[in-house]
């Protein structure tokens, strides 16, 4: 069910600063503002108002655990887990947030793994946690080095979180071998003192040259441990078997693939998340020349449910007096079990709640729509030329129209 709201503005919240700082191997997640520490920078959070009505629950599949006692043991830890997530009930999960206002990133990671908890409870077995993960960079615009590094170490600290509360062992993925030699060697201290956690990669057990000759193979083989440097990485498949739970980080478009063989093969039933991976643009990219086809979507990825989501997006429109150009910018936000929303950005910093939706997200032409009507920009009457002029003759992707070719609504609710 679809509702609009009126802005807030008797919010006076403000921008959030957070750094993620690794010290001695380990996450330590802070507050801090104005000095830079190691490779990090100075990231802004986002801060946003909600509405208050209840959508149920999806249910998405269950997942079975290897043993009759183990499921028992873990789905006793996660319905626990569940109860005592931060101080809000399941009702005020559902009904959604007053104000959104994360004062430090732990909070924000708390936040998205309280909403993965509450999916796994509910049966969901395919869930998305999507934020940004660099403060005023969309993805990989900026630098990849930074954006990847950051991926891993949210998603490390997100696994600790897990485990402490559900008991659930995390296994995260990488895309391929050389990503996997340089993540634990950069992140060794970090994996070996987290309890639960461990790390792999989306070809574990097989080739990373899958499509090259055997010869090449066994060159480039020889000059990886040649230069190696006497450095020795644990063998991921020991431990991929053991996990309860798979996170997968930093993934491309081709990577999907991949993953969608690892997650047939090994994880099975199991919950796999995809952490910050943009799937909205990897998408994009489905049936160009040299990618994946669009089936992949509608067998694989159309299963995974958006428990934790916030999307930044920035618009302008010209007006006939001054200041004659006018720039707005708003979120889709989303945190399991609660409705879809539409968030506008004031001019105080707030994202402000003006419009929800209870059984469906929000195309992106319909997001776009619902914040130009809270700017009070759509003065074109309905069905005229100027307000085709304004939209065009198309206003939503391929994804969003393909509905009776895919195998699993979940990503659309």
């Amino acid at each position: 069910m679809h509702r609009s709201r009126s802005i807030a503005s008797d919010h006076p919240l403000s921008h959030l600063y957070y750094y993620i700082v690794a010290f001695s191997g380990t996450m330590n997640l802070s507050s801090r503002t104005g000095q830079v520490l190691g490779p990090q920078r100075t990231s802004r959070s986002l801060v946003g108002i909600r509405t208050t009505h209840a959508r149920q629950p999806h249910h998405q599949g269950r997942w079975r655990g290897s043993s009759i006692a183990k499921l028992y043991s873990i789905h006793r830890h996660v319905c626990c887990a569940a109860e005592k997530e931060g101080n809000r009930d399941i009702e005020s999960r559902r009904a959604g947030r007053a104000t959104y206002r994360p004062s430090t990133f732990t909070e924000l990671i708390d936040d998205a793994v309280g909403s993965i908890v509450y999916g796994i409870q509910d049966g969901l077995n395919r869930v998305e946690v999507e934020f940004p993960a660099v403060s005023d960079v969309d993805g990989y615009k900026g630098s990849s080095d930074l954006y990847i590094d950051t991926n891993i170490q949210l998603a490390i600290a997100a696994a600790r979180k897990i485990f402490s509360t559900t008991a659930m062992k995390v296994h995260l993925l990488v895309p391929d071998e050389p990503e996997y030699r340089r993540a634990y060697k950069l992140f060794k201290q970090a994996l070996e003192t987290s309890e639960g956690v461990t790390l792999g990669h989306c070809m574990e057990g097989k080739s990373t040259y899958k499509y090259v000759d055997a010869n090449i193979q066994n060159f480039v083989s020889s000059l990886t441990s040649k230069f190696s440097m006497g450095e020795s990485y644990p063998d991921p498949c020991e431990k991929a078997g053991d996990a309860d739970m798979y996170i997968a980080v930093n993934c491309s478009t081709i990577e999907l693939a991949d993953l969608e063989d690892y997650a047939s093969e090994k994880v099975k039933e199991k919950p796999l998340v995809t952490w910050n991976m943009e799937l909205d643009n990897l998408r994009a990219d489905l049936g160009l020349l040299g990618f994946p086809p669009k089936d992949l979507q509608y067998r694989f990825l159309s299963k995974f449910k958006s428990v934790f989501y916030i999307r930044q997006r920035d618009y302008s429109k010209t007006v006939a007096v001054a200041p004659f150009i006018i720039n707005y910018s708003g979120a889709l936000f989303r945190e399991y079990p609660g409705p879809w929303q539409v968030m506008l950005r004031q001019d105080n910093g707030v994202y402000a709640c003006v419009a929800e939706e209870t059984e469906r997200r929000y195309p992106l032409g319909e997001f776009k729509a619902e914040l130009t009507k809270a700017m009070g920009l759509d003065v074109e009457p309905e069905g005229s030329t100027a307000a085709f002029l304004r939209t065009g003759y198309k206003t939503t992707t391929w994804w969003e129209d393909d509905i009776d070719r895919e195998e699993s609504n979940s990503w659309r609710t």
